[in-house]
């Protein structure tokens, strides 16, 4: 019954029947509670989303999985810390983590949600070097910014482990299968041996079973028993018949039954059938050399042809057909005759034995070279498969690593080996369009992300990311499209409702878009970009101290996420704490070092802590690290109008409005320089042109300000005005 249950739990969990699952496994623990059975009850509440129930039946248990199970529920409960002591019981300092490297991938999330980073990776790289195949641990390496070249975590040497892992779990398989069937082939092997002629006439007539590999003997026992007399004595020798003593020689012993027929007919011998489902081609040479070999043995030693026994006999003694029953009845007279059909007997069974003999090792040795060239042919497959597939995971490791390290152009250059239908998958686009969207590359990012919701539309990851895309290309309505499509794949998954937040942001409606960024930090608190998403919507809001928080709880799920430092800087930039703001822009700058915005930023800060000649060599850095970003531009120009460098500062703004012609804010600097330098209808002109781009509310006054003091002195000019 235990059995039974048992296989029904696994067969439920196998097709997804997680209720039925849980119910059985609960009448199994009911009424068998070993320890064993409650580990496969946890295991069904875990797949059926109740980790409270696992955590409630595994509190307290001692065996290594049970503390692995307990550990995964704690977890997924958020019981961090209780998760912890129970793969690392503080009592306990030498025992070993359960479950060998998804034990160490469990404990090394724990750090990482806590704050542990080098503990973290220490428990990410033992996990990864128990199961290098285990691509969760070095994906965690790489989002942490430790992991090291995937071409030295997947190399040849790890190649060669796991094909020595794989030949030995293979070996030990093997040995079971044999251990268990090996007390059948003696048995097999002795019985072949000790089949005399006098064992084959005690078959019975419907006990025609062929031994398996040895058709040959169904049609011995069966010609024996039709050429014995019914009358004749259990363990004497026959007489020849009238058949026997006939002119006619009679076919061989080992014929087929059917061709024996067909010839004491009179008919043309038949030719055999070979069935070829039941019977490989090699067993029929083997057959038809051993029945030569047995047909030579029994009937001429030395090699000439000669009679059968009952064809020598009709010419030595004449027989009368009607006294052959009397003459080798049970008291038969003749005994020269009764011994030389006991010689025949004997070499018979000597000659079957041998024959048998040397065929088991005939076969014995086909089978051995036939093994071991079947075994090679594997051990080839595997090597080389082993091979692809790590050469496959040191391509993807390769790219994801420089993609976390923001070396976006590098990682695409490697994302453009892999093959094809590698390439064409829902991950490897979205991991392009990622580092497309790093490089500030919108409209590339914008391309790939949606070849990659096209070709996969239920995948989640990365969709996130691709409403940031549509947000900064202002595409309200594929947004709102995307959005939907999200929600009605997984209305409880924190990607969609992020969509949905920034379409509510694309459209001004902050504390809409604040609410839907919230819910997803509720779905899954461990996304950290959820987190920073909120901080920006309570920073439009200028509800500075809730951006705070929010940007704080995004660096406790992951301390590499750059764009929190970027928030918490642009926060204190606006609170004019500079030197707060300069501290965390730098922060971001060591995590993304390749990021324009990052420079200009950090810039800005350098400029409003009086040192202008770091933000001039920053902003230079910036207009380098992406000549399409018009900011870097416009920041210089400031720096340079606050150092009195007009003609540069023109030159800069005029190099500005080739790739940004539309900004007013442009113009209306140049308005600004323009009236520094006395040119005044210049300067009124770019001032009109500035407000003809319809400026923001608030730039609005201060450019109309400025234009109606354009003939003023600069002494009579306020200090807010431009």
């Amino acid at each position: 019954m235990e059995t039974l249950m048992v296989d029904r739990v696994h067969s439920s969990l196998r097709l997804f029947m997680n209720r039925n699952a849980v119910f059985l496994c609960e009448r199994l623990c009911a009424q068998f509670p070993a320890e064993t059975n409650v580990q496969l009850l946890a295991t069904c509440y875990l797949h059926n989303n109740q980790p409270y129930a696992s955590y409630h039946i595994l509190k307290g248990k001692k065996l290594p999985e049970s503390r692995y199970l307990f550990a995964i529920s704690c977890f997924r409960m958020n019981l961090l810390r209780e998760a912890e002591e129970t793969l690392c019981p503080v009592n306990e300092p030498n025992v070993e983590v359960p479950s060998g490297a998804t034990g160490h991938y469990l404990l090394g999330l724990i750090y990482r949600y806590t704050g542990r980073v080098a503990a973290a990776a220490e428990q990410f790289t033992q996990a990864l070097t128990l199961d290098p195949l285990l691509w969760a641990a070095y994906e965690e390496l790489c989002i942490l910014g430790v992991a090291e070249d995937a071409n030295e975590c997947f190399t040849e040497a790890t190649a060669l482990r796991l094909q020595q892992e794989q030949t030995s779990t293979s070996n030990l398989e093997k040995s079971n299968f044999v251990n268990e069937n090996r007390v059948l082939s003696p048995n097999v092997s002795a019985s072949l041996v000790d089949i005399s002629p006098k064992h084959i006439k005690q078959l019975p007539a419907n006990n025609t079973a062929e031994v398996p590999g040895y058709p040959h003997l169904r049609a011995t026992a069966l010609h024996v028993q039709n050429t014995v007399p019914s009358n004749v004595g259990q363990f004497d020798s026959p007489s020849p018949t009238v058949t026997q003593t006939s002119g006619i020689v009679p076919p061989p012993l080992f014929r087929n039954l059917h061709a024996y027929q067909n010839t004491t007919s009179g008919d043309a011998p038949a030719k055999p059938k070979v069935n070829a489902v039941n019977q490989p081609p090699r067993r029929k040479y083997l057959d038809e050399a051993r029945l030569k070999k047995v047909t030579g043995r029994l009937f001429n030693p030395s090699g000439d042809s000669v009679p059968r026994r009952s064809a020598r006999l009709s010419r030595d003694t004449p027989i009368n057909s009607n006294s052959n029953i009397s003459q080798f009845g049970g008291n038969g007279s003749d005994h020269s005759s009764g011994s030389r059909y006991e010689a025949v007997d004997e070499m018979w069974t000597d000659n079957i034995a041998a024959t048998s003999s040397s065929l088991s090792i005939a076969e014995g040795r086909y089978f051995e070279q036939d093994k071991a060239e079947r075994t090679l042919s594997q051990d080839s497959k595997m090597a080389t498969g082993i091979k692809e597939l790590l050469g496959l995971l040191r391509t993807l490791g390769e790219g994801y690593r420089l993609s976390c390290l923001f070396k976006c152009q590098e990682a695409l250059e490697i994302y453009r080996k892999l093959p094809e239908p590698q390439f064409n998958t829902g991950w490897v686009l979205c991991q392009v369009g990622k580092a497309y969207f790093e490089l500030v590359d919108y409209l590339e990012a914008d391309h790939f992300f949606e070849f990659a919701h096209r070709l996969s539309p239920c995948t989640l990851e990365g969709m996130d990311i691709y409403s940031t895309v549509l947000y900064h290309l202002n595409e309200e309505m594929r947004l709102s499209y995307l959005a939907q499509e999200l929600i009605s794949v997984d209305r409880l998954s924190p990607q969609a409702w992020c969509a949905v937040g920034n379409c509510f942001a694309l459209r001004k409606d902050h504390e809409t878009a604040l609410k839907n960024f919230q819910r997803a930090v509720q779905l899954d608190s461990r996304v950290a970009y959820a987190h920073t998403l909120c901080g920006h919507e309570y920073s439009a809001l200028e509800d500075y101290e809730n951006s705070v928080k929010f940007y704080r709880c995004a660096l406790q799920v992951d301390e590499r996420h750059y764009n929190a430092w970027y928030g918490l800087g642009v926060v204190y930039l606006r609170q004019e704490k500079f030197e707060f703001a300069e501290h965390h822009f730098r922060r971001a700058f060591q995590i993304n070092p390749r990021s324009s915005v990052l420079m200009c930023y950090l810039g800005m800060a350098l400029h409003a802590l009086k040192r202008d000649e770091d933000a001039l060599e920053m902003m230079e850095k910036a207009i380098f690290s992406d000549k399409k970003n018009p900011l870097p531009k416009y920041q210089k120009a400031l720096i340079l109008v606050g150092l009195q460098k007009y003609q540069e500062a023109l030159d800069e703004l005029e190099r500005l409005r080739e790739i940004a012609p539309h900004e007013s804010s442009m113009y209306a600097l140049m308005g600004k320089i323009y009236k520094q330098l006395n040119i005044l209808d210049k300067a009124v002109f770019c001032f009109g042109v500035a407000l003809d781009l319809k400026p923001p509310a608030a730039d609005l006054a201060i450019i109309k300000s400025a234009m109606e003091k354009v003939h003023l002195p600069d002494e009579l000019m306020e200090d807010d005005d431009l």
